[in-house]
């Protein structure tokens, strides 16, 4: 009891300075124009298994009701603050901005930490409906430094990356949509995705290996309608069940997508080694563009528009403090949520150095259609890892 006691005033004091800023953190917010709001903890487990990625789908707490509802405890704040919002505005389209400060769980594989809780506190900012992408990335990356600095923040380096950049440069090389499709699946697993990269130059790697012959001779990939009586009169004739989780519907496309491959043009080697050169690409920000230009220009691929909105929102957060110029670019890097599509960022102090980052955020112009909006809706947002935060700061808020 003797020891208990001192721990729980510790503990007690830990809440008491994070409840304190916090408030610092909202207060800045609210002051840039944000409306605070609050989401349930508990969430519904197949949205966020849908739409969160790999990485975190592993990490989040899953269980079910006495209804049989599969639900979860929420790994992040940006997909209930997506689903208050079209709670709201159901079109999803009307332009919103929201703050908020709550609690997210994850599972940490190497054991939790200080650094790495199960439990913990996110602070953070969204934005919908934007129309300027470029300024309102600009606005949510400086408004984010503008907090950190309030806390008493004077250290820290800027990471960043640009999915758009990446999807612009896939659009501009001739190759199938599905071949996109797979390679941005792949993006955030950097061996799986050479692998991937790499079986596209191969005619033999792109020919039907491990599929049954004479099945995939009578599939036609331009008639979809007909692939899945033919795959179940297949499985018929040769005795064959279903095993597993996989449904026909999943089979046929899997085997559609095999058919189509075999019929297809291998990927230049020269176009594979463009897309793989640009994932190598790490320099300070204010060189991205001259750098892209260097490789995709012997190509003959352009991607002009995409780079001149990288350098506009290079300009428009120096103009509103952000030194973006420095900042470390990586053509690999996305973050590890699956959602996001464009500007990526992450806030690093050198006390906790890039494995925690203190914040981190971007552009998911795909995730309120994902969520249930209609159509798909700009949107940019972050969040800082307020423990983390703390951490470095010390109890006081000064570093």
């Amino acid at each position: 009891m003797l020891v208990a006691v001192p721990m729980a005033a510790e503990a007690a004091r830990k809440i008491e300075a994070l409840e304190a800023q916090a408030q610092r953190l909202m207060a800045t917010f609210t002051r840039a124009g944000y409306e605070p709001v609050a989401s349930t903890v508990v969430q519904p487990a197949g949205l966020f298994l849908d739409v969160v990625g790999e990485s975190l789908r592993a990490r989040t707490y899953v269980f079910t009701d006495h209804d049989g509802l599969e639900l979860c405890l929420r790994p992040d704040l940006t997909v209930p603050t997506c689903r208050l919002h079209l709670a709201r505005h159901p079109a999803g389209g009307v332009p919103a901005r929201y703050c908020y400060h709550g609690l997210a769980f994850r599972y940490q594989p190497g054991g939790a930490g200080s650094a790495h809780p199960t439990e913990f506190r996110q602070a953070g900012i969204e934005s919908f409906g934007g129309t300027n992408r470029e300024e309102d990335d600009a606005d949510v990356i400086s408004l984010i430094v503008e907090a950190l600095r309030a806390t008493g923040l004077k250290q820290f380096q800027i990471r960043i990356g640009d999915l758009g950049l990446f999807a612009a440069l896939l659009d501009a090389i001739p190759m199938p949509l599905r071949w996109r499709r797979r390679l941005w699946h792949h993006f955030w697993h950097r061996n799986s995705f050479r692998r991937v990269l790499m079986r596209l130059t191969s005619q033999e790697a792109l020919n039907a290996h491990g599929f049954p012959a004479d099945l995939m001779q009578r599939l036609n990939p331009e008639k979809v309608e007909e692939a899945e009586s033919i795959v179940e009169s297949y499985l018929e004739e040769s005795g064959l069940e279903l095993i597993g989780v996989r449904t026909v519907p999943e089979i046929v496309e899997r085997l559609l997508a095999a058919a189509a491959d075999a019929r297809e043009r291998p990927l230049e080697m020269q176009k594979a080694a463009l897309i793989d050169n640009y994932t190598l690409v790490r320099v300070p920000a204010r060189d991205v563009v001259r750098r892209v230009e260097e490789l995709t220009r012997s190509h003959k691929v352009d991607i002009g528009n995409s780079l001149n909105a990288f350098q506009r929102r290079l300009d428009l957060m120096g103009e509103k403090g952000v030194d973006a110029v420095n900042a470390e670019f990586s053509g690999v890097f996305g973050r590890s949520l699956e959602y996001y599509t464009g500007f990526v960022f992450e806030v690093v102090a050198p006390k906790l150095g890039v494995a925690s980052p203190i914040a981190g955020g971007g552009r998911y112009d795909g995730l309120l259609a994902d969520v249930g909006a209609p159509v798909a809706v700009p949107a940019v947002g972050s969040c800082i890892h307020t423990e983390r935060l703390l951490a470095v700061l010390g109890d006081t808020g000064i570093e």
